[in-house]
């Protein structure tokens, strides 16, 4: 193992105790939450690394930097690689044949066309719904930041439920970027969340919304105390990002 594969792999094991001391101290089995290692904007060597150094669950932000990165990875076949930044709908195409999750699915357009693309490659695909819980304009996901107004959504996540091709696993968010340290704004956007998916789950019950997709390097130990079953992960493992 080089120094490279050495150095991610300190940083992707303190991470992996620190979210299961995290877990056990709201009560939860460490194993419940998956740790996603985003690799968006790093270069293959560094994404080889990664791999190298034992990460299994990759996320990467753009379809088709992920694509390349993918194909020119094919050696490890084990590897998971998840889909978690927006898609645009001209892009849906390269999703359904090269990621096993996607966690950014934010509308019924795309949803549509992701569930044509999953019958032409004759495969199913999980995907996690985005929702805003922030209420932020330059955020992606269905507005979700005022509780009175969650009726408001049935119709379209009924839409999308009734695609054949797409498989409900449960919701992701972005919540606004905390001030301090530890982000402990973060933890009311999560906590808010974890009540959307008990509303939604109680509207489609027949309808998986296991998975909670919250929390990224500077706020995940509060998302894992709240609920988080996978963690985006990047800085604190893999370093800064590159930029071209």
């Amino acid at each position: 193992m080089d120094n490279l594969s050495r150095s991610i792999r300190e940083n992707y094991l303190r991470t992996l105790d620190v979210i299961a001391n995290a877990a056990r101290s709201a009560g939860r089995d460490p194993q419940s939450v998956k740790l996603v290692v985003v690799t968006k904007t790093q270069p293959i060597e560094v994404v080889r690394a990664a791999i190298e150094a034992g990460v299994m669950t990759l996320g990467e932000n753009y379809p088709e930097e992920g694509v390349m990165k993918i194909q020119s990875l094919r050696e490890f076949s084990a590897v998971e690689w998840h889909m978690i930044g927006h898609v645009q709908s001209r892009k849906a195409q390269l999703v359904p044949g090269n990621f096993n999750l996607l966690h950014s699915l934010d509308s019924v357009k795309l949803a549509t066309r992701l569930d044509r693309f999953c019958s032409e490659a004759k495969r199913k695909l999980p995907v996690l719904l985005e929702f805003n819980v922030g209420g932020e304009e330059s955020k992606s996901g269905w507005m979700a930041g005022d509780e009175t107004l969650w009726p408001l959504l049935l119709d379209e996540v009924a839409a999308v439920i009734a695609l054949p091709n797409l498989q409900v696993r449960g919701l992701m968010t972005m919540p606004p970027l905390g001030s301090d340290a530890e982000r402990l704004a973060s933890r009311p956007f999560f906590q808010k969340l974890g009540r959307l998916r008990g509303y939604l789950a109680g509207q489609f019950p027949q309808t998986d919304f296991s998975e909670l997709s919250m929390g990224t390097s500077g706020d995940y130990e509060a998302a894992v105390r709240e609920g988080a079953t996978m963690v985006r992960i990047g800085t604190a493992i893999v370093g800064a990002r590159h930029y071209e």
